[in-house]
C-alpha cells in the first residue's frame, strides 16, 4: 500500500510516497481503507516543526510521527475478532488520532478511536475535513469560551478549516458573529450564520474597545496582548497556536479578568473525541453544521497541498484523496461546478 512519510523535518518537499506491507487488524481493531484524509496548518506544522513548540510533541530533531495524517474518511475493510461497533463496508470518518498515520491508503485503528459512521450526503473528503475543524473548534466554542446566547464572538482567521467550523457553532450556540477573514469570503461567511464580516486586509479588528465576550484566533495570527482591549470584562481571548507568550500567561495569571488561553485539543482523551464526533453527526444531518472543502488534491500532489494550505488563500477544508492523477482528471471533467453561494 502506499505511505506519505517523512525522515525530517523541512518544506513540503521532504514527503515521500512509499510502498509498505498492509497492516492485519488485531482482534479490537478495525482496518480502515483511507479514501481521503485533510491537509491542515497542524500538519504543516508538525511537517515543518514550526512553530518550535511543536517539537516538543513531535521530536526535538527528527519526527517521531514518520506518517502524518489525523482526520480521514473511508471505508471499513476488515474487522477483527472481538470488533462490535462496525461491520465491512460501513463509511466511516474521524481521527485517527496524536499518533498520526492516516495518510496512507489503509489503517488499522482500535474499534473504540474517535470514528464513526458516516451520515448519508458527506463524502470521504468532507468528512476528513470537517471532523479535523469540528474536533478543534468545538472544545473551544463550548468548553473554553462557554459561548452562550447573546454573546458577542469574533472568529480571527474565519475561512479555515477550524474558522468555518466555529462560525457555524458560535452561531448555533446564539451568539451575534463576527468573522475576519479576506473580503473574498464574504458572502461564505454570511452563508454560514455570520452577522458581520471584517475585512482582514482593510480592517484591524483589534483597535476596537470591549467590544467582544470572545475572540477565537483560528489561525494564531494574533495575541491576547493585541486583542485584549478589544474584549469585554472578563472576556476571553482563545488562540490554537502555542507561543511563549500565551503559556507564560496562562502560568501566571493570577487576577480575575479578561484571559487568554491555549487548548491542546488534539491530546484530548480519545473517549471525549469520540463523544463529539457523535454530536457531530447529529449536527450534520440537523443541518445545523456543514462541510466547506475548497480544494481536493490526488495522492501525487500530496505536497502541492500542503504548499496551498500554507498559502494562506483557501476557504474551509483542504484533503487530498486516494487516487492517481488520471482518476483526479477524469473525476474533474464530469464535476458539475458547485452552485453559487446565497
Amino acid at each position: 500500500m502506499r505511505q506519505v512519510t517523512q525522515s525530517r523535518y523541512g518544506k513540503p518537499e521532504v514527503l515521500e510516497i512509499r510502498d509498505v506491507p498492509r497492516p492485519t487488524p488485531r482482534e479490537h481493531e478495525v482496518l480502515v481503507r483511507v479514501e481521503a484524509f485533510s491537509v491542515t496548518l497542524a500538519d504543516c506544522a508538525f511537517r515543518k516543526a514550526d512553530p518550535f513548540m511543536v517539537r516538543l510533541f513531535s521530536g526535538l530533531v527528527w519526527p517521531k510521527n514518520l506518517v502524518l495524517g489525523d482526520d480521514i474518511g473511508g471505508v471499513v475493510e476488515a474487522v477483527g475478532a472481538k470488533v462490535r461497533r462496525f461491520a465491512v463496508g460501513d463509511a466511516v470518518f474521524g481521527s485517527v488520532g496524536s499518533g498520526l498515520g492516516g495518510a496512507a491508503d489503509y489503517v488499522c485503528l482500535a474499534e473504540d478511536q474517535a470514528i464513526v459512521r458516516r451520515p448519508d450526503g458527506l463524502d470521504a473528503g468532507q468528512g476528513a475535513g470537517l471532523s479535523y475543524g469540528f474536533l478543534t473548534a468545538m472544545p473551544f466554542i463550548r468548553d473554553e469560551a462557554e459561548v452562550k446566547r447573546g454573546d458577542r464572538v469574533l472568529v480571527n482567521g474565519a475561512a479555515s478549516s477550524i474558522g468555518v467550523v466555529a462560525v457555524q457553532l458560535a452561531r448555533y450556540f446564539g451568539a451575534e458573529v463576527t468573522a475576519v477573514c479576506s473580503a473574498r469570503h464574504t458572502d461564505l461567511m454570511r452563508s454560514l450564520g455570520a452577522d458581520r464580516v471584517i475585512d482582514r486586509t482593510g480592517t484591524d479588528f483589534t483597535v476596537a474597545r470591549d467590544a467582544y465576550d470572545v475572540i477565537f484566533d483560528a489561525v494564531g495570527k494574533s495575541s491576547f496582548g493585541r486583542c485584549k482591549a478589544a474584549l469585554r470584562p472578563g472576556g476571553r481571548y482563545l488562540t490554537t497556536v502555542p507561543s511563549l507568550a500565551i503559556v507564560w500567561h496562562m502560568l501566571t495569571k493570577r487576577k480575575p479578568g479578561k484571559t487568554g488561553r491555549l487548548a491542546t485539543t488534539g491530546l484530548r482523551p480519545v473517549a471525549a473525541k469520540l463523544k463529539d464526533m457523535d454530536v457531530l453527526v447529529g449536527l450534520v444531518e440537523t443541518g445545523a453544521v456543514r462541510a466547506v472543502t475548497d480544494r481536493r488534491f490526488p495522492l501525487a500532489d500530496v505536497a502541492e497541498a500542503h504548499r496551498y494550505v500554507e498559502a494562506g488563500r483557501k476557504a474551509g477544508d483542504v484533503v487530498v484523496e486516494m487516487i492517481d492523477a488520471d482518476q483526479a482528471v477524469k473525476r474533474s471533467e464530469t464535476l458539475v461546478p458547485p452552485p453559487a453561494l446565497p
